[in-house]
């Protein structure tokens, strides 16, 4: 079987002999990865399956100047107006957010949101999958923060979620204007033959979830239903992923029932990746499950060896594992944990 093969026979829970694997590296680890191996290519040196692809924004420069009158020191992302200030720890910054003084429903339509189909260069990104495709690997169309941040990004999260509760005609239309935009750039990724669309919105904390379930089912549910429904309506058999940081047990049902195929990143923290597994592995994948406020940053790399196993185990049994920091891998990971991870990985699927 191709790698490729493989992924999908794992995705689909047909097949547990191979296990996916990824990892994101934080600035200074990257200048490690470098400096060891005199590479930039991490995902290529090892052999993820994956590669993401995204569409550059193309559109007009310079739109969110007037809303950030003190500027100085800020980097503003120029398809969305988010501002981002260097912070004082590692590569972290302070956000700045271009909303947060607005009013009333004026303000919010005189806002520039992004427009699909022109401000984002879409004209190589078929060209893009099949290259990705013809190299043996799966094409990943990188749109997670999809809805909810994007809003609170803009908003602040604090402002935000008071708009849920207080002024739900202004969460209305902010919604509605990020959720177009969304469902037509799903539509183009899909088009272009994408084989998974990522999605993701971070709404538990560590313990539940971030609003009341009811408040998610109303405002955000059906958005992130129609984003998956444009996908899907284009090339049925695009594989949907789901990023949601924390404890989300109360709305997986929900997101499976939207079609939700892949759930990311099960952290262990937060939830146990075995008895979630029980619980919905028979309708969904999972890819994670390894913790980076614990076992990566923390464990001895026998004990990073003895957790990768265990998962690949018990929650790769009958497919539906890839294997994965359950976020970005930050400067105080150990470089030989990082190998633990990598070697345990391997060793399972060259046996197998």
């Amino acid at each position: 079987m191709t790698v490729r093969e493989k992924y999908f026979a794992s995705m689909r829970r047909l097949d547990d002999r191979y296990v996916p694997f990824e990892f994101n590296l934080c600035p200074s680890l990257f200048e490690e990865f470098e400096g060891r191996t005199g590479r930039s290519d991490y995902w290529e040196v090892y052999k993820f399956p994956t590669c993401n692809l995204g569409a550059n924004y193309i559109g007009p420069g310079e739109k969110f100047t007037s809303y950030f009158p003190a500027a100085a020191g800020v980097d503003v992302d120029p398809a969305w107006g988010v501002g981002y200030r260097k912070g004082s720890l590692a590569h972290f910054t302070e956000m700045q957010h271009p909303m947060k003084g607005f009013q009333n429903l004026a303000e919010f339509e005189a806002f520039p949101y992004p427009v699909a189909a022109s401000d984002f260069d879409w004209s190589g990104l078929e060209k893009e999958a099949q290259t990705v495709k013809g190299q043996d690997r799966v094409a990943v169309a990188a749109m997670a923060i999809t809805i909810f941040e994007i809003a609170w990004y803009l908003r602040g999260m604090e402002t935000f979620l008071t708009d849920l509760l207080l002024h739900p005609d202004l969460a209305e239309y902010h919604l509605e204007r990020i959720t177009a935009i969304r469902c037509a750039m799903a539509e183009r990724y899909a088009s272009a033959g994408c084989d998974v669309l990522s999605l993701g919105d971070d709404v538990s904390t560590q313990t539940s979830m971030m609003m009341k379930v009811a408040t998610w089912r109303r405002f955000l549910k059906p958005r992130l239903a129609r984003v998956i429904q444009a996908a899907k309506a284009v090339k049925p058999d695009i594989l949907i992923f789901y990023h949601g940081d924390g404890n989300l047990q109360a709305i997986i049902p929900e997101l499976i029932e939207i079609g939700v195929e892949i759930l990311n990143p099960v952290q262990p923290e937060c939830m146990d990746p075995v008895n979630i597994k029980k619980q919905f592995g028979n309708q969904l994948s999972f890819w994670g499950t390894i913790g980076t406020q614990t076992t990566m940053p923390f464990g001895s790399p026998e004990q990073v060896r003895e957790v990768c196993r265990r998962m690949i185990h018990e929650v790769g049994q009958g497919g539906g594992l890839g294997l994965a920091p359950t976020h970005v891998l930050e400067p105080e990971v150990p470089w030989e944990n990082i190998l633990a991870f990598i070697d345990s990985v391997n060793e399972f699927n060259l046996c197998a």
